[in-house]
């Protein structure tokens, strides 16, 4: 059997698995990324524990693996060059060059994305969107994220930036983003967007106590704060994902990320805003789902599918 190494670079926490061919993962270790300053030492302590799971496997399968390659997604990804380019939240700065650090260790492919387009090609590889060869995925979590998938291939565009559709801007001079822009689709959509969104309704200051899943819940409890506040980002959202049908006419449209586990609430505007932005000639021609992949192991899994597109 082939096994492929996924790396889900966070900027506080590194994931590592080992994944089977068919899309299990067999060995798992975590490292704290937050802890490094420089890349070598955070690649060497890395590739100690992925040679640690290699070995591991290799006990129990009774003979040596072959590994494919490894695959990893991490913030500022860079498909072409390989590197993470000066990514804000990681403690390592600058331009990082995983590849050449990598073969120092293993002289393995080894192919590199931001996080959301890792997630999206997982969900190509291993979940839902199997045989779809269009379609569009927003993660929504500390910021919002995409990945765009036309004709079986991920859009990577001309610099390998390509499909930041939560940095397009929603409301001109509308809330300050940590792009420095203002109004972005991040700014409303996202855990603390939602956040921002129930205090305003609710008159209160913003605090570490209030999160989104809390509004979740109160939402279900029927309160009518939450239940507005998740009314108004479905309606903020359905009109983002409306328009991103527009320029890729994709089957279906992804949702994955901790506020999208409030269900309904959000949802039902969700749907019923996206139906009444969305262009008529594309009416019944793209579906809303949820993604297939658990929350637990999408990351993982969509790092390691991203070798895949070398095929």
């Amino acid at each position: 059997m082939k096994y492929s190494i996924g790396v889900d670079m966070g900027g506080t926490n590194t994931d590592i698995g080992l994944v089977s061919e068919n899309g299990n993962i067999v060995q798992r270790r975590n490292m704290p990324t937050s802890a490094y300053t420089e890349l070598d030492p955070y690649v060497r302590d890395m590739m100690h524990l992925v040679d640690e799971m290699v070995k591991e496997q290799e006990m129990l399968d009774g003979e040596a693996i072959n590994l494919e390659g490894i695959g990893i997604g991490a913030p500022n990804g860079n498909y072409y060059t390989g590197c993470v380019d000066n990514a804000p939240n990681l403690t390592i700065k600058g331009v990082l060059d995983f590849g050449k650090e990598i073969r120092k260790y293993r002289m393995v492919p080894v192919v590199l994305s931001n996080d959301a387009n890792a997630a999206a090609y997982g969900e190509y590889v291993y979940g839902g969107a199997r045989g779809m060869k269009h379609f569009i995925m927003f993660t929504l979590g500390t910021g919002v994220g995409s990945g765009i998938v036309v004709d079986g291939k991920l859009v990577h565009g001309s610099t390998g930036a390509a499909g930041e559709l939560g940095h397009n801007i929603l409301i001109p001079h509308g809330r300050k983003c940590s792009c420095g822009r203002e109004g972005c689709l991040e700014t409303y959509t996202s855990a603390r967007g939602i956040v921002q969104t129930y205090c305003e309704l609710k008159g209160c200051e913003v605090t570490p106590e209030i999160t989104s899943m809390m509004i979740g819940n109160l939402a279900h409890e029927g309160d009518p704060t939450a239940l507005r506040t998740w009314e108004i980002v479905g309606d903020q959202l359905g009109l983002a994902m409306a328009n991103s049908v527009t320029f890729s006419a994709p089957e279906a449209i992804f949702l994955m990320g901790g506020p999208t586990k409030v269900g309904e609430p959000l949802l039902k505007p969700l749907r019923a805003a996206f139906d009444k932005y969305l262009l008529n000639i594309y009416a019944g021609t793209c579906s809303i789902r949820m993604s297939e992949l658990h929350a637990n192991e999408v990351a993982i899994l969509g790092a390691a599918a991203l070798l895949k597109m070398k095929e």
